[in-house]
């Protein structure tokens, strides 16, 4: 199977992970890199009238 055009690859699927009381998403390494994210770095949800918002957390 060929790889989406990257224009195409913001599409993603809701899945349940183990234990079944949780869901993810993955979100796409250019985006982790714009963002200056790293590896288990806390991060702050936030549910917006329709949305889920996602940024870095800040004590």
């Amino acid at each position: 199977m060929t790889r989406r055009k990257t224009k195409e690859n913001n599409i993603r699927a809701l899945r349940r992970l183990s234990g079944g009381s949780s869901y993810g998403i993955t979100i796409p390494r250019e985006f982790i890199s714009e963002l200056n994210w790293r590896y288990k770095q806390k991060l702050e949800l936030k549910l917006y009238k329709d949305r889920i918002i996602i940024r870095d957390w800040k004590e």
